[in-house]
């Protein structure tokens, strides 16, 4: 198969080859089954953000699922880098990647067949921003729709886990997507307090203090976690909290952390406009501000520039 013109390259049991010469056996188990993790980070001004706590975060997701990547987390790393150089050339200069590892437990075994690969499927491959697609968000801040499916309980499967298993989402965000096609969903716990949405943590002030739905409950996002300690250096109280509708609803300010978004505000939730006429609100913008001086990126304007 010829490599097409200007294809990015991904890693893929071994190798570095053309994104169109990586092909998953159809009896690969994360197909199958969804048994498989995966982690992604981001890339400001083309250079890494926080690999080194992706990586250790996608290495707890594999200890929870009893998978071996055949790779120690500094090769992972090493790779990763890799395959950001091998991409690097193809940003312009206003561009940055998503660059993610994957791992499934590899092709299922057929009983007296030779397997058709041994061991675990392994990739790493970037993708690019879509930082068009969502630069409104930065304008208008984001419409938030509760869909009626609950988040997976801890005591059924853990959220605390990255897998490649996301049909709770999926079922999710198909049904706010019909409600509004421009929303975004944020699920509530078994209890009905809110947890998060698809690769998304929420944050509620109130008061001046920021509150955060408990990490049982959620995959705790690097994202987020940058955002507390950003809030400790600025010494903006923080805590984890149970925050149902009611609290949502009441909120000084609401807004979203992901490894693409970053900080984005909410403007309503459920249709309850949150704060005031200000996309950004006070608290809100000082973590932003704080956010833009770490990572050496001013991606609210990364996102804006693509509004023309």
């Amino acid at each position: 198969m010829q490599q097409r013109a200007n294809e990015r390259i991904a890693y893929f049991n071994g190798e570095y080859l053309p994104e169109s010469r990586v092909v998953l056996p159809f009896r690969d188990r994360g197909f199958l089954y969804g048994d498989g993790v995966f982690d992604t980070t981001r890339t400001f001004g083309h250079r890494l953000f926080k690999v080194k706590e992706h990586i250790d975060r996608l290495y707890r997701s594999l200890r929870y699922l009893r998978l071996d990547p055949g790779l120690s987390p500094a090769e992972m790393a090493g790779i990763t880098e890799a395959v950001l150089e091998r991409n690097r050339h193809l940003l312009g200069p206003d561009e940055d990647y998503w660059v993610s590892q994957r791992v499934s437990r590899g092709p299922s075994r057929i009983d007296g067949e030779e397997p058709v690969q041994a061991g675990p499927t392994v990739i790493v491959e970037c993708t690019p921003l879509p930082l068009r697609e969502r630069a409104g968000l930065y304008r208008d801040g984001i419409r938030v729709v509760v869909p009626s499916n609950r988040r997976t309980p801890p005591d059924a499967l853990t959220p605390r886990a990255k897998t490649t298993n996301y049909l709770n989402m999926i079922v999710a965000d198909q049904e706010v997507t019909a409600l509004d096609p421009g929303a975004w969903a944020v699920l509530l716990d078994m209890n009905g307090n809110l947890a998060e949405g698809r690769g998304s943590n929420i944050f509620l002030v109130r008061k001046g203090e920021l509150l955060t739905p408990g990490s049982r409950y959620v995959l705790p996002g690097i994202s987020r976690e940058t955002v507390i300690e950003l809030a400790a250096e600025l010494e903006t109280p923080c805590r984890e909290a149970d925050l149902d509708l009611y609290d949502a609803y009441n909120a000084d300010e609401a807004f979203l952390t992901s490894t693409s978004l970053c900080i984005c505000p909410v403007r309503s939730i459920n249709g309850v406009r949150i704060g005031g006429e200000a996309v950004f609100g006070p608290v809100t913008r000082r973590l932003v501000d704080a956010y833009v001086r770490l990572v050496g990126c001013d991606f609210v304007g990364q996102y804006l520039r693509r509004l023309g």
